[in-house]
């Protein structure tokens, strides 16, 4: 833990990599000795710059080299989530309440039995499955998810250029008001960016 990048607020400093194949489906890994399933990610060491670490996490969580992905893009700025109180290690220094990351999109360019899960020194994998645009929000811990829907938001024109597919008409309310009040504030602090002067 000691050569994370923790900020002054308790963030974390992280790279989130979603992998897009041929038919536009998204590759979500299985946890290892859990049920449960998400995007590659993992922490920024002190001094790294992010899309350095992406091409490590990359490597060491699916055994992927940079000649096996096309980068297209990466979001704009950090996107923050906070743990929820009984995931904070409150004995750890510093003290980590939540993760930044910088999210990456990729297109898969080789074939999937060049995933491996055996690249890294403690294996967050042991399985692999491609599935519909908006179903990682679904599939993530609770916690994530906002971050999730935000990120597939930002760098999902990448892949669908002409819109991106509808949410599912399935989800609950209470979570399109909270993505919509997300997106809302990104758009208004990205046309705040744009609009102020330069010094």
């Amino acid at each position: 833990m000691s050569s994370d990048w923790i900020d002054a607020e308790g963030f974390r400093a992280n790279v989130g990599i979603i992998l897009v194949n041929a038919d536009n489906k998204l590759m979500l890994g299985g946890r290892v000795g859990a049920k449960g399933w998400q995007f590659p990610q993992g922490g920024m060491l002190v001094d790294e710059e992010p899309e350095t670490a992406m091409f490590r996490e990359l490597h060491e969580e699916v055994g992927l080299e940079s000649d096996d992905v096309e980068l297209l893009g990466v979001t704009a700025d950090w996107l923050r989530y906070r743990l929820p109180d009984k995931f904070i290690r409150r004995h750890s220094k510093p003290l980590c309440v939540g993760q930044k990351q910088r999210w990456f999109i990729l297109r898969m360019l080789s074939e999937d039995d060049r995933v491996r899960f055996d690249r890294g020194d403690k294996p967050e994998f042991d399985r692999i499955r491609w599935v519909p645009f908006w179903r990682p929000v679904n599939e993530v811990i609770y916690f994530k998810r906002r971050v999730y829907a935000r990120a597939l938001y930002e760098l999902g024109h990448h892949v669908h250029p002409d819109g991106l597919p509808n949410q599912p008409r399935w989800w609950p309310r209470r979570w399109r008001a909270a993505f919509e009040k997300d997106i809302a504030k990104a758009e208004k602090a990205a046309k705040s960016a744009v609009e102020e002067p330069n010094p």
